[in-house]
């Protein structure tokens, strides 16, 4: 899998809800390579913001040649992509990092959860198990801050949906893991994305049920092709770029198994 850096148009943008967009971009180059996990790098049009913003894949479109990047607006440079729009275009590189790996879930039955801005990036990987394994093989739990459910709608034709908010707006009052609870949730695999803190606890509840847990790490980022060493996670395995025990989430990750590193 070849990453290539290319000029992109925009097709299409639009505000979901608080400061979360929702951007389709023209990249035929990078879409027939991508699969769900995977990110790509986008490039500031401002000469003094020379670092790329790494934004995650949240829909692929292969036949299209296109790529659908929903992201919310943390500084200058997300700010600056939020004011673009269609005919507008953008340096992105990709595809970057890896993908979840599906054939693991084989005769399973699977949790995609995802938490705040770790939701977009399960979208892809829900329409591709329901596609492979079948939509009642697949749940989503969505953990969002209050009624505001970005993309909610949208996972209901590939997976059941469970929703948790922590004002208790919708679903279950709490996080992804009391809407589990609550609802009496089982899966044998977990696939997730989302806050340190959630991982954490599904790396712990994976451990509990004896079951894989596959996270994907948000982390900033620099140069995102792994030369810089600004985004390293600690592992137990020895990297052999570095020699000592991290990994690359750029590099190495996004996704991982939640055994092989430390959170």
């Amino acid at each position: 899998m070849a990453k290539v850096k290319v000029r992109a148009e925009i097709l299409s943008q639009e505000c979901l809800c608080n400061d979360i967009y929702s951007m389709w971009l023209k990249v035929p180059e990078i879409a027939s390579q991508s699969v769900p996990g995977q990110f790509v790098d986008l490039y500031s049009r401002d000469g003094s913001r020379l670092l790329p913003r790494p934004i995650s894949l949240c829909e692929i479109n292969q036949e299209e040649g296109s790529l659908r990047l929903v992201y919310r607006i943390a500084g200058a440079g997300t700010r600056e992509f939020s004011g673009l729009g269609a005919g507008d275009c953008l340096e992105v590189l990709g595809p970057l990092g890896n993908g979840f790996p599906m054939e693991e879930m084989e005769g399973k039955h699977a949790f995609l959860i995802g938490g705040g801005i770790g939701i977009p990036p399960m979208l892809q990987l829900a329409k591709e198990l329901s596609a492979r394994y079948g939509r009642d093989k697949v749940t989503a739990v969505l953990g969002y801050r209050d009624s505001q459910m970005f993309l909610k709608k949208e996972f209901e034709p590939w997976a059941s949906v469970a929703v948790a908010t922590e004002d208790g707006s919708a679903g279950t009052k709490g996080n992804v893991l009391d809407a589990i609870r609550e609802q009496g949730l089982k899966a044998e695999i977990v696939y997730a994305c989302g806050p340190a803190p959630m991982l954490r606890a599904l790396k712990a509840y994976g451990e509990e049920k004896k079951i894989p847990c596959w996270i994907s790490l948000e982390e900033r980022m620099a140069c995102g092709i792994g030369a810089c060493l600004a985004c390293v996670c600690q592992s137990r395995e020895v990297d052999g770029h570095s020699h000592v025990h991290n990994k690359r989430i750029c590099k190495d990750g996004p996704v991982f198994l939640a055994d092989e590193i430390e959170l």
